[in-house]
């Protein structure tokens, strides 16, 4: 099962983090997520573990409990959006320089 960690503190470590989660359960991966731009700790991470009951065990014991003063939001994680899908406006997405997106050009087109 895949755990979302938010509210971490900015200097938490991988090997913190797994030991913390392995007190329940086979820990597979731990990936603090970072500011692409910067290289600085966003404030959340993803922890895999193998077996899913050892998991929501290990959510129900973290989920608003205070690591180093923060209290941590600990849940199973949402599978990502597709981005790619059509748009919440309902409108088709397209290609860059597609000439029907654009004002005048639009009405020379449907000729």
């Amino acid at each position: 099962m895949n755990i979302y960690v938010g509210n971490l503190p900015r200097d938490v470590t991988e090997d913190e983090l797994r030991k913390a989660f392995e007190a329940f359960g086979a820990v597979e991966s731990v990936a603090l997520i970072k500011d692409r731009d910067t290289g600085e700790m966003r404030g959340f991470a993803f922890i895999e573990m193998t077996v899913d009951t050892e998991a929501e065990a290990a959510i129900a014991a973290w989920n608003g409990k205070a690591m180093r003063g923060r209290n941590l939001t600990v849940n199973q994680a949402r599978p990502k959006p597709d981005r790619r899908g059509p748009r919440r406006d309902g409108g088709e997405r397209k290609a860059f320089g597609d000439r029907r997106s654009f004002g005048s050009d639009n009405r020379r087109n449907q000729r």
